[in-house]
């Protein structure tokens, strides 16, 4: 099982951000404490000791926290919970709040073993235009300082097709980031979500985004530079040095059971979906009830199944088809004019047995994970849910 936790804090929300976070206040990290620990030791009873192969603090801020009360949280999980002695132990954090004296000796010290930093960009406009706290020195200075604070596997997040941004800009930055050595490079389209700031924005007339045709050069160039770099393409928006590629994420596309705590926190368990309500009063009202989480989905056999093929593509490894053909009993049909369709446009291709996005296909993945997964509708619903049967 994968264990994240949702820390719900930040300094003040970035422009861009849709997820769910609130202001930091030593007072309500406190509350926090107290009401993730109380689902945490629920949730020991309800599953038992049940192995556990990473945990991932992320957020919102988790950097904000104490290293005390980051380390409370794993003390209790690997007191509830059989956490693997080689455990790959991930916190997210802002360059602004790592720095800060002693932080990231301390929570190195604790078992955290790979650092996440969001740095978005190295570039001072860019990062007050997406109303960032940190600016490019403090990421400069916090990867300096995860170096020596003993970090071997480090991961910086970047933002591409940013407003003001053109290709040589994107490509500073990569060129740039590189220079610092991380182990690990995530770098995201950037998403106007309904209801941020940044979305307003937009909607005044304020900012534009760069246009499509140059969108698809910061995806497709920076990812040739990036292998380039000794960066392997691993999945459609993450780059790693070999063997440092995210040990959780990979859990999340290859399936695995995911237990998810705090506020908004998801989980995945088996055939059940469970999500915890959304800010830090609901939450405390649904642990206090006992009622977390408060939703529950029941995934039938033919989303599971989806799922599995939408999370394969999104992986440079790709779909399985010998896989597909045991546990579906049916072999991939790719005398279906979609199929053909996609191979010919130079979107997929079959390599070593496996379905895979090119890396043109990548940057049209939606689009083109949506055209494979209509071959569900060729399969009938006997055949999926022993499909379904045989996985569990």
């Amino acid at each position: 099982m994968l264990l994240y936790v949702h820390v719900p804090f930040c300094v003040r929300k970035c422009g861009y951000c849709a997820f769910h976070s609130g202001p930091f206040s030593t007072a309500g990290a406190e509350e926090y404490m107290g009401l993730v620990l109380r689902e945490l030791t629920g949730w020991g009873r309800t599953l038992g000791r049940v192995p556990v192969e990473t945990v991932f603090f992320g957020g919102g801020t988790p950097s904000l926290l104490e290293p005390g009360q980051l380390g409370a949280i794993l003390e209790a999980a690997a007191g509830v919970f059989d956490l693997a002695a080689e455990a790959e132990i991930t916190l997210e954090a802002n360059p602004e709040s790592a720095v800060r004296a002693g932080f990231l000796d301390s929570v190195r010290r604790l078992g955290v073993n790979r650092l996440s930093l969001g740095v978005q960009s190295l570039q001072d406009d860019l990062l007050a235009m997406l109303g960032r706290p940190h600016d490019s020195a403090q990421a400069r200075q916090a990867v300096h300082a995860a170096r020596a604070a003993g970090f071997e596997n480090l991961s910086l997040d970047l933002i591409w097709g940013l407003p003001g941004q053109d290709l040589p800009r994107w490509m500073r930055d990569l060129a740039e980031a590189v220079t610092l050595a991380p182990d690990h490079l995530s770098c995201y389209g950037l998403s106007v979500e309904e209801g941020t700031p940044l979305a307003r924005q937009f909607q005044a007339g304020a900012l534009s985004l760069p246009d499509e045709d140059v969108g698809a050069r910061m995806y497709l160039d920076g990812s040739e530079f990036l292998q380039s770099c000794g960066y392997a393409h691993y999945e459609i928006s993450n780059h790693a040095r070999p063997g440092r590629e995210s040990r959780h994420n990979q859990g999340y596309w290859s399936g695995c059971d995911y237990l998810g705590l705090g506020p908004s926190a998801v989980s995945t368990l088996g055939d059940q979906r469970r999500t915890n309500p959304a800010g830090l009063e609901a939450y405390a009202r649904a642990v206090v009830a006992g009622a977390v989480p408060d939703e529950v989905e029941f995934l039938s056999a033919e989303t599971r199944w989806q799922e599995t093929v939408m999370l394969a593509l999104r992986t440079s490894r790709g779909l399985d088809l010998e896989k597909f053909m045991a546990t579906t009993g049916t072999e991939f049909p790719w005398h279906l004019p979609a199929v053909e369709q996609l191979r010919s446009s130079g979107l997929v291709c079959l390599r070593s047995g496996h379905l895979q996005l090119t890396r043109k296909g990548m940057l049209v993945s939606n689009s083109v994970i949506e055209m494979v997964l209509g071959i569900a509708d060729h399969m009938n619903a006997d055949t999926v849910q022993g499909m379904y049967d045989r996985q569990h």
